[in-house]
């Protein structure tokens, strides 16, 4: 299957200027000579690698689209197999037209992240990188972008590599000393050992720190606004939004079901909730609310507490105190353009996050978008080289990994043989491997490529 020649449309399915449809394997160029006539008359399988040509897609005589042909020659195409991109006019009609020429003339459709996976298969690029292509794709914000194109350029490949190498050296260095003790020694070797182990635990640790910050970069923020009716969350919401989506009225209660919204806040992706004022009440419909807005309240990876300052506490705001205490949350003391009433002492002994706002007159916004960078990325968000953990899967591999290294330590501490050291060194070896794809299984990587978009 691999060394067939594989198409697919790369753009989207939707009216546009440009369509591409992207054709790869070992008779991509005989595919396109069936179906490409160039103004010259030349054949582009004679011309130039990583040329374009200009001339018509035809069906027998007759021209269906007047196109350019990119034409890339293996092994310096993503695939490492020769390449073909025609580049057509970006109606669905006429990339469906042009799609199907080309697989009546020698291709076959490709599978979601077939171009990718042949990419991977063919040593161009490793499992993480092949992973980064699709996390490029579904990027929300610059700094998951950032970090995806770090990943791509290969900074967590090499650094596996540098701490696989930590780890074949030793391993390979006890076993040398087991089969040939007239040459190597392991005399006080167990010290060396531990130095490097613990070493490479602080490494390994340091990438799973990153991964909490790298979800919520890559994901976004679960943000729950709460609060007693009437405070002002739906405003603050049409307020982040920039539209008015939340209906906004003097009527306590008004927002009954659960409001889902994502939004870019300078660079940061908050996955924002509008929640039902939580109070007590006799309204059915209304009470579902309230126990939808507890249950979000749970999940939360930041609670956004609504208080109305110009009002003064009572046994409602208590019971949110006590919900969202333990979380983290920012208190918004808005309508601050009106005189304050409420307990601010009492609200500031408990929360450490405190804002005066006006979500009606767009007072103290730009303080908590401030505050929401310093709570959850340590006061910066500019991205640098360093490496950010945001794949679940290289998480799980990490955790095998510094599992492992931690029973190299403890079994050095204990005196045991050097044998039992080099069983989990490999192990970890292997972890490690399985997040570079050098020791993975085929369903797993069927699996990973299955969810890239079609065409990619």
């Amino acid at each position: 299957m691999t060394n067939s020649t594989i198409a697919a449309i790369s753009t989207g399915l939707s009216p546009s200027g440009i369509g591409i449809v992207r054709v790869t394997g070992d008779d991509a160029f005989g595919v396109i000579e069936k179906i490409f006539k160039t103004k010259s008359g030349k054949n582009v399988s004679d011309g130039e690698s990583h040329k374009a040509y200009y001339g018509h897609i035809v069906d027998g005589d007759k021209i269906v689209d007047e196109v350019l042909v990119l034409v890339m020659r293996a092994p310096h195409t993503y695939t490492k197999e020769d390449t073909v991109e025609i580049n057509c006019h970006g109606g669905l009609t006429v990339m469906k037209k042009v799609l199907e020429l080309v697989l009546r003339n020698g291709a076959r459709p490709a599978e979601p992240g077939e171009f990718t996976k042949r990419a991977f298969l063919n040593g161009r690029i490793d499992l993480s990188r092949a992973e980064a292509v699709m996390d490029l794709i579904n990027s929300k914000n610059d700094y998951a972008l950032s970090n995806s194109i770090s990943q791509l350029e290969g900074n967590l490949y090499n650094e596996i590599c540098e701490i696989r190498e930590v780890i074949i050296n030793n391993t390979a260095f006890i076993e040398s000393a087991i089969d040939d003790p007239e040459h190597y020694s392991l005399d006080n070797y167990g010290d060396k050992l531990l130095i490097d182990v613990d070493n490479l635990i602080l490494r390994v640790d340091k990438l799973l720190t990153t991964f909490d910050n790298g979800r919520l970069i890559t994901e976004g923020i679960k943000t729950v606004i709460v609060g007693k009716p009437n405070v002002g969350k739906s405003t603050l919401l049409n307020n982040i939004l920039g539209t008015d989506k939340a209906i906004v009225t003097d009527v306590p209660g008004t927002t009954r079901d659960i409001i889902e919204e994502n939004v870019n806040l300078d660079g940061i992706s908050l996955n924002i909730i509008d929640t039902a004022g939580i109070r007590d009440t006799s309204d059915i419909v209304e009470k579902i609310g309230v126990e939808k807005s507890r249950e979000n309240i749970e999940s939360a990876d930041l609670v956004l507490y609504v208080v109305d300052s110009s009002r003064p506490l009572d046994s409602d705001d208590e019971s949110i105190i006590n919900l969202v205490k333990d979380k983290k949350c920012i208190v918004l003391l808005n309508k601050s353009d009106l005189p304050s009433v409420a307990e601010i002492n009492h609200i500031k002994d408990i929360f450490e996050n405190v804002l005066y706002i006006s979500a009606k007159e767009n007072i103290g916004i730009d303080s908590f978008k401030d505050l929401i960078v310093k709570m959850f990325f340590e006061g910066s968000l500019q991205y640098n080289d360093e490496i950010c953990i945001t794949n679940a899967r290289h998480k799980a591999l990490l955790d095998e990994c510094i599992d492992s290294l931690r029973l190299v330590k403890a079994s050095v501490l204990d005196g045991m043989p050097e044998d039992f050291y080099t069983v989990d060194l490999m192990n970890a070896y292997s972890s490690l491997g399985s997040i570079i794809g050098e020791s993975v299984e085929d369903d797993l990587v069927n699996t990973i490529f299955s969810r890239f978009c079609m065409g990619k």
